[in-house]
């Protein structure tokens, strides 16, 4: 039966053949394609798979260890982060890596290879996985880590879920002395005071990250907001967690997001903090989380879904590139409520093929517009190809097969030990596609 087990950028809209599962799977199924699939937090395609079955892992959600004195976690491949954090930090223990929402799955972190606000200390969520089961088409089980079948283990972290079914994994948490967050948060004026503020918050906080204008012009052009923290010392009061969660329960019939919202919202956020540094103590969750407290808040894009353009630009060439993709939005009036902008650290990924590589990452949020998108994402990949840089298959709806392979040289590499029974949208598109 088709059901709408659809990415959350609901772009490409489809219906698929999907089965719930809520046990670990014996054998796969045998006739035609299928795809893991988690919580379908990906934005594009790389979760979906129009011709064929995706199995969603969801409520295989079972906690099977957890060493409290050591932080060594073990669970089904579809608990969320949020369930997760809910068993372990009342412990004292915190996730090592996280993304930007909690309902991504432990499965859908590994396959994708998850990046948080701490790269630059502590790498890729991969980083961090101990091992997990492979179960391929065939019948064939491994348990995998980087010393047993270390090839499928850096094959699986970041393979997009095309290596086998995923039905467990054990992690390494962290210990914290405290899981609230001391936060920072400067008010910059441009480009070139993001990068300063970047380096000199390196070495002394371990999360960094900016919100930014992307409306912005000359003087101006990348003026945002600059926020660093660290966790809380252990006497340290915690804030209780907001109880207020906001929802979009039905689909507006036109996107909410367009030129007139846009430079309202981004002026009002820029100003709505009138000193340089405001300094607070945060509960976890509005740090970490912001958007998961506006349920389907994917929605206010209206009924033709969005994209988000996720790139990395080596160091070398950040900001000259990063100034021209925020030019090139800006001459377009086509810019996004959601402007993230990050330097990846040098820790370096366990996986195969992994986003994350040192450098500079831009993330934008755009409403499908149908060839008006597509046109300026094929502008902007002008300015990444040049500068050496790479694209997020886990935000990807656009990109070209040859960009993918330049991107990733090791892609010929998975697809040789990518499952026969298992593709995806994404990888019929950059790699199959003739």
């Amino acid at each position: 039966m088709a059901k709408p087990y659809v990415s959350w950028g609901r772009y490409p809209y489809k219906e698929q053949r999907g089965i719930d599962l809520h046990w670990r799977p014996e054998t796969l199924p045998e006739e035609g394609f299928f795809l893991p699939q988690g919580n379908a937090r990906s934005y594009g395609d790389s979760c979906m798979l129009k011709e064929g079955t995706v199995l969603s892992t969801r409520f295989m959600n079972r906690f099977i260890e957890f060493d409290t004195a050591t932080g060594l976690m073990r669970c089904e491949a579809g608990v969320t982060l949020a369930e997760v954090l809910s068993v372990a930090e009342p412990q004292g223990w915190f996730l090592p890596v996280t993304p930007g929402t909690k309902f991504a799955t432990v499965g859908g972190c590994i396959a994708n290879d998850v990046h948080g606000k701490n790269h630059h200390v502590a790498g890729t969520f991969g980083c961090h996985v101990t091992r997990f089961e492979l179960l391929r088409s065939d019948g064939s089980v491994r348990t995998c880590s980087s010393g047993n079948h270390p090839e499928w283990y850096a094959a699986t972290i970041g393979g997009l879920g095309l290596t086998g079914f995923i039905t467990w994994a054990e992690l390494q948490l962290k210990k914290v002395p405290n899981s609230a967050v001391n936060v920072e948060n400067i008010k910059y004026q441009n480009l070139s005071e993001f990068f300063t503020l970047s380096e000199a918050s390196e070495s002394g906080f371990e999360y960094t990250v900016a919100w930014v204008d992307c409306l912005a012009s000359g003087v101006n052009l990348g003026r945002g907001h600059f926020s660093r923290a660290n966790h809380a010392r252990p006497m340290q009061p915690r804030p209780s967690q907001s109880k207020l969660t906001l929802s979009m329960p039905l689909d507006p019939p036109i996107s909410l997001v367009n030129s007139l919202s846009l430079q309202a919202f981004n002026w009002a956020y820029y100003h709505r903090q009138l000193e340089k540094v405001r300094c607070q103590t945060s509960h976890y969750d509005p740090f970490f989380y912001p958007l998961d407290h506006v349920h389907n808040w994917n929605r206010m894009y209206g009924p033709n879904g969005f994209l988000q353009y996720q790139c990395v630009i080596p160091m070398e060439n950040s900001e000259a590139a990063i100034t021209e993709l925020l030019q090139r939005i800006g001459r377009a009036n086509y810019g996004s409520f959601l402007a993230v902008l990050k330097v990846f650290g040098n820790v370096e990924s366990p996986a195969l093929n992994s986003f994350p590589r040192p450098g500079t990452t831009l993330a934008l949020d755009f409403p499908y517009a149908g060839h008006k998108t597509m046109r300026m994402f094929d502008e902007l990949d002008q300015v990444v190809v040049q500068a050496g840089g790479a694209l997020y298959p886990a935000k990807d709806a656009h990109m070209k097969a040859e960009h993918f392979k330049s991107f990733y040289p090791n892609a010929d590499k998975l697809e040789s030990m990518r499952d026969p029974k298992i593709t995806s949208s994404f990888w019929q598109r950059v790699m199959e596609a003739e």
